[in-house]
């Protein structure tokens, strides 16, 4: 079923959307979470949490066209906050130190001149991905969205680890001098 059939089951309060979201998206939405929670168990509730949650949203919001980019982000965020929720010492650690890699990028958002509407930051990480080859924009996704580790990357596209840390810090350092371009402080 497509993903508007979906939305509109999700629209009209039918249950089965539900079930044809499983259908079509569950695995890659319980893969989501379990590389983020590294816990097969917690990523099937979060991957629950997630069907209640575009239950919720959905009837303000209406992802045609985006579907799965809309459940994987509800994903996520469910996600990392069962990770802060159960203290993870090891998985926060592993967030801490993938936070403190974007830090050097991305504009803090404590420091009062350097807040921006998150949109206008958003619009513009989006054209920097859009700038950079496809091999590099997925190695970039995969670590800083999926949060994937440099050995599972480097083993998904059959890369050596030391070229995914390099293309990874080239395109961290192509991101900070972007948004600096772009008018942003970091």
């Amino acid at each position: 079923m497509d993903d508007s059939k979906i939305v509109e089951l999700y629209l009209s309060r039918d249950e089965a959307a539900i079930k044809h979201t499983s259908e079509k998206y569950g695995s890659r939405l319980r893969s989501l979470a379990d590389g983020i929670v590294n816990d097969r168990q917690t990523a099937e509730e979060c991957e629950n949490d997630t069907y209640l949650e575009a239950w919720r949203a959905i009837p303000p919001h209406e992802p045609r066209s985006y579907l799965y980019a809309f459940l994987a982000r509800i994903t996520r965020h469910i996600s990392l906050n069962c990770c802060r929720n159960r203290r993870r010492l090891k998985r926060s650690a592993f967030l801490c130190e993938l936070s403190a890699e974007l830090e050097q990028c991305i504009p803090a958002p404590d420091d009062v001149e350097c807040r921006i509407d998150d949109m206008a930051l958003g619009e513009a990480i989006n054209g920097f991905l859009g700038s950079l080859s496809e091999e590099k924009r997925n190695l970039f996704i995969r670590r800083y969205w999926y949060l994937d580790s440099i050995a599972h990357i480097s083993k998904r596209f059959a890369l050596s680890e030391s070229k995914v840390k390099t293309t990874l810090f080239r395109c961290r350092s192509r991101l900070r001098e972007y948004l600096e371009r772009e008018g942003y402080i970091l």
